[in-house]
C-alpha cells in the first residue's frame, strides 16, 4: 500500500472555475451569462485548466522540500519557552548579619519515581537583611499620625483605631531598614478587644509603603485572629519597599489598614489593643526560572570567510528578554556582535550575527553576488583566527516546567542559615519548542503577515511571534467606532490544576507584566497608522456550579471520591486553558449553558443521574455569587473560570 501524498492544495479543476464565477458574480454584477459558449468562461476554464496543472505539480512536492522553501524563507521555529516563577527562602533563625542567597542558585521538585526533579534557577542576588522593630505609630483616618512607641509596655494597652472603628484607621508598624522582598515576622500582643468582627474574615489589609505608595503585602500566616490576640503575622513585603519618613522616623514601614467590609462581612465594634511588639526577618523571596544559565561558551575559531557557522554545546537556547550578543576576540580585547533578525539590512562593517534559537546555531553574514558581478558582504566577518565566544545563554525550558505551587522545595545548592525553600505560586509560562509541523502551518501565515498588523489575525499572530511562551491569543475590537484593538493574551499553565486554591488559579491567569510590555511594543512597531493597541488578560467570568447528581447503585466508589471526579469533571470544563468542547480552552465568548454541564456531568464514571445543575456567576476576587440561572452570557473577550464548584451526592 503506497503511503498517501500530501496534498498542499486540494482544489480541482472545476473548484477553481466555480471560485472564479463566484467572484465576477460579485465583483462584476453586469456579466451574467455564465454558460460555457461564452468567451469569457472560456478563458476562465483555460486559466483554471493551466493553475490545475501547477497545483498538481505543486502537490508532488515532498515534505522536505516543502521545509527547504520554509528554510530559505527565513521561517525557523520557535524555541521553547520558560517558566517562571518567585521561590521564597527561609532562615532557620533571625540574624544578626544579612544572609546573601546567591544568583544561580538551584532548587528543585521532589524526585519521584521514574520522574525527573525539575529544577529551576533563581535570576538574582537575594539579601535579606536584619530588622527590628523602632515605632509603632497610629494613624485614624483622615486625621495625623500618632507615636505610640513610648506606650508600649505601659499599664494601659495602645488602641490601633479610633474608638469606635472606621475604615481608613491604620497602625503602622516603623523598621530599623527596609526589607525588600524579604518575609517580616511580626510578634504582637493584643487583648481581646476587637469585639464584632468575624476572626477567620476581618477587614484589614496589610500594607508596606514603597515609591509608588502603600503596597498590598501577601500574609503567609496570621495567627492574631484578628488582632485579637497574641500571635504572629508573616509578612511578604514587596520588592520596592524603601526608607521613608513618617512621624519623624526614617526606616522601612508596614501598617495594617482597616477597609470597607464586604457584604454581610461583621466589622469591628471597638479598637484591638497592642501590648507589645517586635519584627524580624525570616526569608526572602526572588525570581526563578526553569533554565540553566551558560556563561563563557566558546564556540570556536574564525576561519576569516563570510557565512560561518558556529553552534552552541547546550541547544536550544530559549526565549527570552532581549538579543543575545557574541563576542569575538582581538588585540585590544573583546568585541561584542550583535544579534538581528536578518542580515537585509547589514553594512559590510556592521557586527551583527543571526542566532536560530532552536539548533543553537549561530550565523554570521554572508557574502552575496550582485547583478553586476561585484560581491557585497552583508555583515562583518571576524579576522581569520579569532575566538567566538557566547558571554551567556540560558537552556531549557519546556511546558513540564509549569510546576504546581508549593513543589519546589527541595534546595539543590545549599546555602548557610537557609533551612527551606519552596514557590508561594505556581509557575507559569513554559511552553514546547515548536514542532515541524506547527512550523509548516505558521510559515505561510508568517508570509501572509509580512510584519505587519491589519487584520485581527496580524495582530494574534504577531503576538505569538513576540512571545511564544503565550498559550492563547485573541484580537477583539476595543468598542464600537474605537480606533483601538485589545490583545487578549492566556499564559501558558500547568498541566494540573489544584481545585482546592481558586484564589491561586485565578492570579496565575494573569501573564507578567514584562510579557505584555513585550507584546505591546512588538506591536506597536506593526501596527497601522492611528490604531491604539492594548494588551491585556480577558475577562474571566468567574462560574459556580451547584449540581445534585445520584450515585450508581452498588457501585464501589466512595460518595467523597465520587464528589472529587464530579468536581474534577467541571474543574476541567470550564477552564480557559484545557476546558470546552475541544480541551483546547473555552472559547471566547461562548455562552455557558446548564444543559451542557448535565452532559459532562453524566460521563463522569459512578454518576447514575443528574438531578439538578444551577448556575451562578461569581466573582474571584471577592467571592460575591449571582443568583441562580439556567445560561451565562459571555462578551467577546470573557471565559470562563470554575469557582468554588459544589456537587450534592445522593443515592
Amino acid at each position: 500500500m503506497a503511503l498517501p501524498a500530501p496534498h498542499l492544495d486540494d482544489r480541482r479543476f472545476q473548484d477553481l472555475v466555480d471560485d472564479a464565477k463566484r467572484l465576477v458574480q460579485r465583483r462584476c454584477p453586469e456579466w451574467t451569462d455564465h454558460n460555457v459558449s461564452d468567451p469569457g468562461v472560456t478563458l476562465i476554464e483555460t486559466f483554471a485548466y493551466m493553475v490545475d496543472q501547477l497545483l498538481y505539480r505543486l502537490n508532488r512536492v515532498p515534505d522536505r522540500h516543502y521545509v527547504k522553501f520554509l528554510d530559505l524563507l527565513g521561517v525557523a521555529p520557535f524555541p521553547p519557552a520558560v517558566a517562571s516563577t518567585d521561590v521564597t527562602f527561609w532562615l532557620s533563625a533571625p540574624r544578626d548579619a544579612p544572609v546573601v542567597v546567591p544568583a544561580g542558585t538551584h532548587v528543585a521538585t521532589v524526585r519521584a519515581e521514574n520522574v525527573e526533579p525539575v529544577t529551576f534557577e533563581t535570576l538574582d542576588e537575594l539579601t535579606v537583611p536584619p530588622c527590628r522593630l523602632a515605632r509603632v505609630v497610629t494613624v485614624p483616618a483622615g486625621g495625623p499620625p500618632t507615636d505610640r512607641t513610648g506606650d508600649l509596655g505601659g499599664a494601659h494597652r495602645v488602641p490601633a483605631f479610633a474608638d469606635p472603628p472606621v475604615a481608613g484607621d491604620a497602625v503602622l508598624f516603623g523598621l530599623d531598614a527596609a526589607t525588600p522582598g524579604c518575609a517580616v515576622l511580626l510578634t504582637t500582643d493584643w487583648t481581646v478587644a476587637g469585639r464584632g468582627v468575624d476572626p477567620t474574615n476581618p477587614p484589614l489589609v496589610w500594607e508596606a509603603l514603597t515609591d509608588a505608595g502603600w503596597e498590598a503585602c501577601p500574609v503567609e500566616r496570621d495567627t492574631t485572629g484578628a488582632l485579637n490576640r497574641a500571635g504572629e503575622v508573616v509578612l511578604h513585603v514587596p520588592a520596592g519597599h524603601v526608607a521613608s519618613a513618617v512621624a519623624g522616623h526614617r526606616g522601612g514601614w508596614l501598617r495594617c489598614r482597616l477597609r470597607e467590609a464586604a457584604a454581610g462581612q461583621p466589622f469591628f465594634h471597638a479598637p484591638p489593643r497592642l501590648a507589645s511588639a517586635e519584627a524580624v526577618t525570616i526569608g526572602g523571596t526572588v525570581a526563578a526560572c526553569h533554565a540553566e544559565l551558560i556563561a563563557g561558551e566558546t564556540l570556536g575559531a574564525s576561519e576569516g570567510v563570510p557565512g560561518q557557522r558556529f553552534t552552541v554545546q547546550r541547544a536550544p537556547i530559549v526565549a527570552a528578554d532581549g538579543a543575545i550578543e557574541i563576542e569575538v576576540g582581538t588585540a585590544d580585547g573583546w568585541q561584542t556582535w550583535r544579534e538581528v533578525a536578518s542580515f537585509a539590512g547589514s553594512g559590510p562593517d556592521d557586527r551583527h550575527v543571526c542566532v536560530d534559537r532552536s539548533s543553537g546555531e549561530v550565523r554570521f553574514g554572508p557574502a552575496v553576488r550582485q547583478a553586476d558581478g561585484t560581491v557585497r558582504p552583508y555583515g562583518a566577518t571576524p579576522a581569520k583566527g579569532a575566538v567566538v565566544r557566547i558571554p551567556a545563554y540560558r537552556t531549557g525550558g519546556g511546558r513540564h516546567g509549569n510546576v504546581a505551587a508549593r513543589t519546589l522545595t527541595v534546595l539543590r545548592d545549599p546555602v548557610p542559615f537557609v533551612s527551606t525553600v519552596t514557590n508561594r505560586a505556581a509557575a507559569t509560562g513554559g511552553v514546547d519548542g515548536e514542532s515541524l509541523a506547527e512550523t509548516s502551518v505558521r510559515g505561510p501565515l508568517s508570509l501572509r503577515t509580512g510584519q505587519r498588523a491589519v487584520t485581527a489575525e496580524d495582530y494574534e499572530q504577531l503576538a505569538r511571534e513576540a512571545a511564544p511562551q503565550v498559550l492563547r491569543v485573541r484580537c477583539v475590537p476595543a468598542g464600537d467606532g474605537s480606533a483601538a484593538v485589545r490583545v487578549l493574551v492566556v499564559p501558558a499553565l500547568g498541566e494540573h490544576g489544584d481545585a482546592d486554591d481558586d484564589a491561586a488559579r485565578f492570579a496565575a491567569l494573569r501573564p507578567r507584566d514584562e510579557v505584555l510590555d513585550r507584546i505591546r511594543e512588538f506591536l506597536e512597531a506593526r501596527r497601522c497608522v492611528g490604531v491604539r493597541v492594548l494588551v491585556e488578560p480577558p475577562f474571566y467570568q468567574g462560574v459556580t456550579v451547584v449540581a445534585q447528581v445520584r450515585a450508581r447503585p452498588r457501585a464501589s466508589t466512595s460518595t467523597a471520591e465520587l464528589r472529587r471526579r464530579a468536581v474534577r469533571a467541571l474543574y476541567d470544563y470550564l477552564d480557559p486553558v484545557r476546558g470546552g468542547p475541544e480541551a483546547t480552552g473555552w472559547p471566547f465568548g461562548r455562552p455557558i449553558q446548564s444543559g451542557e454541564l448535565h452532559a459532562v456531568l453524566q460521563r463522569v464514571d459512578g454518576v447514575d443521574l443528574v438531578e439538578d445543575v444551577r448556575l451562578f456567576g461569581a466573582d474571584p476576587t471577592t467571592g460575591e455569587r449571582g443568583e441562580a440561572v439556567q445560561r451565562i452570557e459571555l462578551d467577546v473577550s470573557a471565559l470562563a473560570f470554575s469557582y468554588a464548584h459544589q456537587v450534592r451526592i445522593t443515592g
